[in-house]
């Protein structure tokens, strides 16, 4: 499924909801497992879990488990097969509705680096030594990154005041879909809900700034608006990501055109990495590092204010953004 988050406009304003894109069209989960209930005649305990099923958050969703998936593609075969669902439709076109980040506030954000291609070029463009520390191969080192700052396609990145060097990058995301510990290589795939395109937007001369303090990267990565995410949350059953095109275009430009392939580490790894020790939740959002050749910083090119940047993922969809200053 192509899980995604959207607003629907009504007199009373807009209101949220989650589904899927399917055939062009996005299904409304709440209208469209309503229809189904009303098909199947089903009794107040189904409807009461209905009303738990179909918040309007990804987040609680995924944390539903088999559970949600199961109720999900109830409601997709009910809007298969119906217009309406007592008196609420169940489907819109794309151009009725706004698009928001499948996963509008992750529960925690985690950023690594798994390109080598990306370390060894921005190494280079930054003036320091190609040589990659040992540890890298060994540690998949991250950091945490700010939940309230997510954004999704077609929202403006509002470039931050301090900044002069403004940068996208263009990285792979993945969300979690269950809670563990202590998990193994074995189960790992078992926790991942499916896979998104993250741009990971940095004021690169403040990273730079950041750096050598060893704490960063602070206000680098932490201003409003500095994740775009989406647009779609695509199931792991849906999409292959071992080898999949990564495409960044500025103003209709290709800068970037790239595979995920050759990731030091898998988001198996990633996940038994992180789970060591400490608990791990549905709704995390975790990015696989900028691909090779996925910034401005490796190509020394830099955005301006008004431009367009267009990240493509093979399989996922096109995140769209435009910067304004």
């Amino acid at each position: 499924m192509k899980l995604a988050t959207f607003e629907i406009p009504t007199p009373a304003g807009p209101l949220r909801r989650i589904g899927a894109a399917v055939d062009g069209r996005l299904i409304d989960f709440r209208a469209a497992y309503a229809a189904h209930l009303e098909r199947s005649a089903a009794g107040c305990e189904e409807q009461k879990i209905a009303a738990l099923l179909f918040a309007p958050d990804m987040v609680s969703f995924l944390e539903l488990g088999e559970l949600g998936r199961t109720a999900a593609l109830d409601a997709l075969e009910a809007a298969a097969q119906v217009d309406e669902a007592f008196g609420a439709r169940t489907s819109y076109a794309m151009d009725e509705v706004r698009l928001l980040a499948p996963v509008a506030r992750p529960r925690v954000i985690r950023d690594f680096l798994t390109f080598e291609g990306h370390m060894k070029q921005a190494s280079r463009a930054l003036g320091r030594s190609e040589v990659i520390p040992q540890a890298w191969y060994e540690v998949p080192a991250y950091y945490k990154g700010d939940c309230d700052t997510v954004i999704g396609t077609g929202v403006n990145v509002v470039w931050p005041a301090y900044c002069e060097k403004f940068d996208f990058e263009l990285e792979l995301g993945m969300v979690t879909g269950r809670r563990g510990k202590n998990i193994s290589k074995a189960d790992a795939h078992r926790y991942i809900a499916g896979y998104t395109i993250w741009n990971d937007w940095s004021a690169r001369d403040q990273q730079m700034r950041e750096a050598p303090v060893g704490m960063g990267p602070s206000k680098g990565k932490d201003f409003d608006t500095g994740n775009g995410v989406g647009p779609y949350l695509v199931t792991a059953d849906e999409v292959d990501v071992s080898n999949a095109r990564m495409v960044a275009r500025i103003n209709g430009e290709v800068w970037t055109d790239s595979s995920s392939a050759g990731r030091q580490f898998s988001f198996e790894d990633l996940i038994v990495h992180v789970s060591q020790s400490e608990t791990i939740h549905a709704g995390e959002l975790w990015g696989s590092g900028t691909v090779t050749g996925g910034s401005g910083l490796e190509l020394n090119r830099w955005l301006q204010p008004g431009d367009l940047v267009e990240l493509e993922i093979e399989g996922i969809g096109l995140l769209s953004n435009r910067v304004v200053r």
